[in-house]
């Protein structure tokens, strides 16, 4: 039985692309896949998130309705369950964390697979780039940043260097990555 999603998930707008390839358990709900991608990607977790899949609006219920205006379903992302709408390959969908900075993922269902014996899941199997860093001002503020940080006669030089105290775009940890993962999904 193919009870284990292979799922892309790149970081919109970014160039060149920020990514992470991951196999999850269908059977996690929305709220479980918003913290592995969390640990996958990097991020910390300060901020509220939401996934857009087939114009329903998945996210952590607040107990309040905020979507008053919305023309989208709106569904609690710890009752929503992947399976149930994780149907088939090439399947897309959004992820958006930090509702301020907007960091967008694309998220693409690429495989279903048998779930190995002895595998811990969720895992990370492939990814490129490092994350950036929070409430950097999004994906524009992310690339002003860099450059700022790359020029040292740039106006804003030594503001970023003394906010952000080492940053390598290029590096990313899957060894790290997983030994996150185990520690957050471990039983």
């Amino acid at each position: 039985m193919d009870d284990i999603i292979q799922l892309k998930i790149s970081l919109k707008w970014s160039k060149p692309p920020i990514w992470r390839r991951v196999l999850v358990d269908k059977n996690i709900s929305f709220d479980d896949l918003h913290y592995i991608i969390q640990h996958a990607m990097g991020w910390e977790n300060a901020h509220l998130y939401s996934f857009d899949i087939d114009n329903i609006n998945i996210e952590l219920d607040s107990g309040e309705d905020d979507f008053l205006f919305s023309r989208k379903i709106t569904v609690s992302s710890e009752d929503a369950i992947l399976k149930d709408y994780l149907k088939k390959t090439k399947q897309k969908f959004q992820y958006e964390y930090d509702f301020g900075d907007g960091w967008i993922h694309n998220i693409v269902v690429e495989k279903f697979l048998p779930k190995e014996e002895n595998k811990f899941y969720p895992v990370c199997i492939a990814g490129k780039k490092n994350c950036p860093p929070e409430d950097c001002g999004g994906i524009g503020g992310f690339y002003y940043m860099l450059e700022a940080l790359n020029d040292k006669n740039h106006p804003e030089h030594e503001d970023w260097s003394g906010w952000i105290e080492s940053y390598d775009p290029e590096h990313f940890d899957i060894e790290e990555t997983n030994q996150t993962l185990k520690e957050m999904f471990g039983k």
